[in-house]
């Protein structure tokens, strides 16, 4: 099953139709999620976007990946570390800015009471050094 999340900014007419629609003739699954449903939104992220196309008056990009990977670092399932390690190996972050946006939004984390902040650090700090480690032994 394909999952497809969405972030509408800002929500045009007719659109929860049309999701519906979508959802039933592609049978996939489509939530309104984005990565700022899980963490504070990181500086830049909005120019780290990277366009897809424009249908109408629609525009359509890939959310920011480097919050992608930090969004799914948070949740920590084996398939979110899959995702985020394949989008490295795919060039769609670095390390450095992984690093750098999550120091700038550390100390926000406080808003997500869901989230346990050392936890977290903890889990971006091992993804940070396993795959250094892993890309040093290439």
């Amino acid at each position: 099953m394909v999952d497809v999340d969405i972030r509408l900014d800002p929500e045009p007419s007719g659109i929860f139709q049309a999701i519906a629609k979508i959802k039933q003739e592609l049978n996939i699954n489509i939530e309104l999620a984005s990565p700022q449903d899980f963490l504070p939104p990181l500086p830049g992220w909005r120019d780290r976007s990277v366009f897809i196309c424009k249908r109408g008056q629609i525009s359509f990009y890939h959310c920011d990946f480097t919050a992608q990977a930090l969004a799914k670092l948070s949740r920590g399932y084996d398939r979110d570390l899959k995702d985020v390690q394949a989008m490295y190996s795919q060039g769609l972050f670095s390390l450095e800015n992984l690093r750098n946006c999550f120091e700038a939004i550390e100390l926000e984390l406080i808003r997500f009471p869901s989230l346990d902040p050392d936890v977290l650090t903890s889990k971006v700090r091992t993804f940070i050094e396993q795959t250094e480690s892993m890309w040093e032994a290439r």
